[in-house]
């Protein structure tokens, strides 16, 4: 095998490792993610205690999943406990995030 082709191979495999760690730190991680504002429907809504809290600290996690449209990707976002009790299956509105932190839901009011 000549030189050229293994330092041309080893080059495209630091190349690719470099665009999943961009990728991941950016898409899973959230960092310097942009701000989005999207129309979603809340699917559901999950307490989850958390085993070792100490005093003084939330013993509890709240959850919403959410849905983009009828067919899109479904997501889920740890919210303060105000947006949990707000917020219901069902409801629609403009879901605000950035990477995967919540940011703010703003609920849609059906016109009667």
């Amino acid at each position: 095998m000549p030189v050229s082709l293994f330092l041309a191979l080893i080059a495209l495999i630091a190349l690719g490792a470099w665009l999943f760690i961009h990728f991941f730190h950016k898409h899973i991680q959230g960092r310097d993610a942009p701000e989005q504002n999207v129309q979603v429907i809340v699917l559901d809504k999950q307490v989850i205690p958390i085993t070792d809290a100490k005093p003084g600290e939330e013993d509890q996690e709240y959850w919403i999943y959410v849905q983009r449209g009828a067919f899109g990707p479904k997501r889920e976002f740890q919210v303060g406990i105000h947006y949990y009790h707000a917020l219901n299956p069902g409801d629609k509105g403009t879901l605000t995030y950035q990477g995967d932190k919540f940011l703010h839901f703003a609920l849609q009011r059906d016109k009667n």
